[in-house]
């Protein structure tokens, strides 16, 4: 017994053997000649299948001219410390036309660095707030903008810890 035939209870159907059980048996040219034709409406199907998805994708892309100079943007993935281990190659439908715009830059804000070579984290603003249920108690939290930091850095912190350490966030609430 063949192993397909142990492991499924029938027999394999390759080319060569695509009749069921019982049926008719073909011998010599009959079985050539099956065989070539079922291969051919195989490539025909596969060609009919190919051209539907390349009529798909060409569809959605689009020629995209850069020259040197051009300012893009280039999509990254978004998983946290991505930018320390961007590739130095990609491909180019990473990449989006950039058109400059004063609007888009921002001074830097100065930065007081202690001597050593640290810097003070001091919290802007209260940005939300929430309850986090624990099992036997709840505990409020605050969602912290700190200086130095954008908007996707805020930090969850605990609102008492919060209040004792910088009260002054809490005189607007």
């Amino acid at each position: 017994m063949a192993s397909f035939e142990a492991l499924y209870g029938r027999f394999c159907r390759t080319p060569l053997c695509w009749s069921e059980v019982g049926e008719r048996v073909l011998v010599g040219p009959e079985i050539v000649e099956e065989t070539t034709q079922n291969v051919q409406v195989i490539k025909f199907n596969l060609k009919a299948a190919q051209d539907r998805q390349k009529s798909l994708a060409d569809r959605h892309a689009t020629d995209r001219v850069y020259e040197v100079g051009d300012w893009v943007f280039l999509k990254l993935s978004p998983w946290r410390g991505v930018l320390a281990r961007v590739h130095n190659v990609f491909h180019v439908s990473m990449l989006r036309h950039y058109v400059a715009d004063p609007s888009h830059v921002i001074s830097p804000q100065p930065l007081e660095i202690n001597p050593d070579l640290t810097y003070d984290e001091e919290p802007v603003t209260i940005l939300n707030w929430k309850e986090k249920v624990l099992r036997n108690k709840t505990v409020n939290l605050v969602k912290i903008l700190w200086r130095n930091h954008s908007v996707e850095e805020a930090t969850w912190e605990i609102e008492d810890r919060i209040r004792d350490l910088y009260p002054r966030l809490f005189f607007d609430h």
